[in-house]
């Protein structure tokens, strides 16, 4: 992926005015529509104190009138590698801030950085980077997608840098995060696959079936041993086959399994999406990005870790062979597809963007839903379901944009 000085896409990031409203003053958003966890509120009210949701209305709360609109959680996303036009796997740490920042720009609030595939010792120092950055807060995290994946499978993966999934290996990666390590992609049918995936449950770090030529048996036997998410199910593994099932029906078929699912419309036709739906429903699937630096930066030429990849009308493919690379994908785009589009509820796709992550991340406590005492993390979008405003803690990122 490319840094900043490396990308050569054309910048598309959109300038949002905050609303004048002084930081940190009692807030109470009034006449929305508000998903809460187990309704819907027509004309509702949301009052925010501080960085918080608050139970009641705060005294010299100031009223904003958003009637028109829908009030719904921060998005969650488990799977990202950049935007802005900057890298998570090599840029520095103000590129990596620029790229959180452009993913907040667009509603999400919560954010999982992942890395590609590179050495052993590349990767460890990357740990140590974003590692500080969810120490302070900025990041929920780190995934790392690679090296430990089939090179049948490999996708936009550099292939001479991949290796089997040894547990002295993973748990490198590991100690190297520093506690933030959230998520592991393996093939757990490698050699060493199922061991790490028990190291990494025993660790409490989620371990992803993912880039794998598992069978549906050996797919089973990896849930069994504590996989936990499908890294972005149907892309880089096989396909359902009627006298092969393959990883997708098991993965599907199991209740303990989260399942991603890359919702832009080039990654996945929308009746597999529906098919996903149907047998995992909103509670298993969580809604990712697996954005690219170029995601809200625009077309141009840019690198995935060695590999160089074309980003034309937004799709992301290497220069290579054309085989996908990411996406240039924002959870809000992916919202709106999935109801102006796919034909979900609103109330499904906040699960899958909002709820479904949280509660897979540990986080369901603070984040994920509109209730008291949560993070005043929060998503403003019109009738159109464009984003009209985004808060953080309590703080506007975005707007209010009212009309």
């Amino acid at each position: 992926m490319a840094t900043p000085s490396g990308a050569r896409g054309t910048a598309r990031t959109t300038t949002h005015t905050p609303h004048p409203a002084t930081t940190g003053q009692p807030t109470v958003l009034s006449g929305a529509t508000v998903v809460l966890p187990t309704e819907t509120v027509q004309g509702g009210r949301l009052p925010i104190d501080g960085t918080r949701i608050a139970h009641t209305t705060p005294e010299n709360a100031q009223v904003i009138d958003v009637t028109g609109h829908y009030v719904i959680p921060g998005f969650v996303d488990l799977h990202n590698h950049g935007g802005g036009g900057a890298s998570f796997t090599s840029g520095s740490a103000e590129d990596i801030l620029k790229g959180i920042h452009t993913h907040r720009l667009h509603g999400t609030t919560t954010l999982v950085a992942s890395t590609v595939t590179g050495d052993m010792d590349f990767l460890s120092e990357r740990a140590g980077l974003l590692s500080e950055l969810a120490e302070q807060g900025e990041i929920a995290g780190v995934h790392f997608e690679g090296p430990f994946i089939s090179p049948c499978r490999k996708g936009a993966h550099a292939e001479d840098l991949l290796r089997d999934p040894h547990p002295t290996d993973v748990r490198k990666l590991i100690d190297a995060a520093r506690g933030q390590a959230k998520m592991v992609t393996l093939a757990t049918e490698l050699p060493g696959g199922l061991d790490s995936v028990r190291l990494l449950a025993d660790q409490g770090v989620i371990a992803a079936i993912g880039h794998t030529d598992a069978t549906y048996e050996q797919t089973v036997e990896a849930i069994d041993a504590g996989a936990t998410v499908a890294t972005h199910l149907f892309n880089a593994m096989p396909p359902l086959g009627h006298r092969s099932p393959g990883p997708i029906t098991a993965l599907l078929e199991d209740d303990r399994i989260t399942v991603e699912l890359i919702n832009d419309g080039t990654h996945l036709h929308p009746a597999a999406l529906q098919l996903a739906f149907h047998h995992a429903g909103a509670e298993r699937v969580a809604f990712i990005t697996d954005a690219m630096d170029a995601a809200g930066f625009g077309d141009g030429r840019y690198w995935l870790g060695p590999l160089e990849v074309e980003v034309a009308d937004g799709v992301a493919r290497l220069v290579e062979d054309g085989t996908i690379a990411g996406s240039t994908l924002t959870l809000d785009h992916a919202f709106k597809r999935a109801v102006t589009v796919d034909g979900l509820s609103v109330e499904d796709a906040v699960r899958a963007l909002s709820a479904t992550p949280a509660r897979l991340l540990g986080m369901a406590d603070r984040i994920g839903s509109l209730e008291p005492g949560k993070d005043a993390d929060l998503v403003l979008l019109d009738a159109d379901f464009e984003v009209k405003g985004v808060m953080r803690r309590g703080e506007w990122v975005v707007g209010p944009q009212l009309s």
